[in-house]
């Protein structure tokens, strides 16, 4: 029966099929997480730019936010890696996730640092505190606190944009899951296992934010 039982499930092409979707997976880890810390990053330098006093700084900030949030994820990896058709396609698609996210973890960032009392502001302009000392030792730190569990749920759904980097032919898992489903003729069976290896992934995962949340919420 060719490693297959009454089920229908090949099991000589899973066994064959896991290695390479996990080493794919491992590609698909090594985006998000440094895609997540491009976003992070960056979405807060946008987040206070967008408070600069001058609107030579929040207007241009302001429409290339809006660009980037209305375009979609995958024209922006096809043009990037156009663009830049020199650099590592794996590099490239990092930092378009991290651009793409980073749009709108700013408003994230936004609605943190808002959340953050006047009262706070105003003592430390009462302390004589300089702006960076009351970004760094009073604000930021309510801030981010406050919207942890929002950029851990961006950080999830950047987990499950990854498939798109295959449009760039980045080795990630879903690349690997249509590379051997096109060689041994097994689609279901490579998709189907990548489906699975992304959910045992990202359940845990989604849980964790969601007892975050309430933690911080209390």
């Amino acid at each position: 029966m060719n490693g297959s039982t009454a089920s229908g499930i090949d099991w000589d092409a899973v066994g064959e099929a896991l290695p390479l979707l996990l080493e794919g997976f491992r590609v698909t880890l090594l985006a998000t997480v440094l895609g997540t810390l491009v976003a992070a990053v960056l979405g807060l330098a946008v987040a206070i730019a967008g408070r600069a006093p001058s609107r030579f700084v929040t207007v241009p900030v302001r429409v290339l936010t809006e660009f980037v949030r209305s375009t979609p994820l995958l024209v922006q990896l096809v043009g990037a890696a156009a663009l830049f058709s020199s650099v590592e396609p794996l590099t490239t698609g990092i930092v378009v996730l991290g651009i793409h996210y980073a749009a709108y973890t700013s408003e994230v960032y936004r609605a943190g640092i808002d959340s953050v009392p006047k009262g706070q502001w105003e003592a430390c302009r009462a302390l004589s505190l300089t702006p960076r000392r009351t970004w760094q030792a009073v604000i930021l730190p309510q801030a981010v606190r406050n919207v942890l569990p929002a950029l851990g749920n961006y950080a999830i759904s950047m987990f499950k944009e990854t498939p798109f980097l295959a449009v760039i032919t980045v080795q990630e898992m879903v690349f690997e899951a249509r590379k051997y489903g096109a060689d041994h003729f097994a689609y279901t069976t490579a998709f189907t296992l990548a489906g699975l290896i992304f959910l045992i992934a990202s359940c845990p995962a989604s849980l964790l934010m969601r007892k975050l949340e309430k933690r911080l919420g209390h």
